[in-house]
């Protein structure tokens, strides 16, 4: 039973990973943007407000990279230390657990980016367009035109 399911999802794995690099990307970009402009919701961060709107730099900036599948482990390598440091700093002083101190988006975040950190971006982003030569794939984005 096991193998058969294997056997059927395995082949997925790069497209879903690829719509969890969107989620993820896109969440932390929002996140960005709720401090740096206060949209979609939540006060704009005042120009230069340390640390929160450079924070917010950071998370616009990472998050877009994430989101459209470009530099996507240095992105998220940087995304995941950039929510380490929110938790230690922001979060811990209010207790140990995440439940507990508001923590669980950064440390879900955290974990979320340094997944893709090892993973990479999964079969539909700009860096999987990429031939391994250094040349770019031109023409149509078919199945067969996205490398695995």
């Amino acid at each position: 039973m096991t193998q058969n399911l294997n056997a059927r999802l395995n082949p997925q794995a790069p497209a879903v990973l690829s719509v969890f690099r969107i989620v993820v990307g896109l969440l932390f970009l929002l996140h960005g943007t709720s401090k740096l402009f206060g949209w979609p919701g939540g006060p704009q961060v005042p120009v230069g407000t340390w640390p929160y709107w450079w924070a917010g730099i950071i998370e616009v900036v990472a998050g877009a990279l994430v989101t459209v599948g470009f530099l996507t482990r240095p992105a998220a390598f940087i995304a995941s230390g950039h929510m380490a440091v929110a938790f230690f700093w922001q979060h811990l002083p209010g207790g140990f657990w995440p439940i507990n101190n508001g923590g669980e988006p950064a440390v879900l975040f955290c974990f979320a980016f340094l997944l893709l950190v090892f993973t990479g971006p999964g079969s539909f982003a700009v860096e999987s367009r990429r031939v391994a030569g250094g040349g770019v794939v031109t023409g149509r984005a078919t199945r067969r035109g996205w490398r695995r």
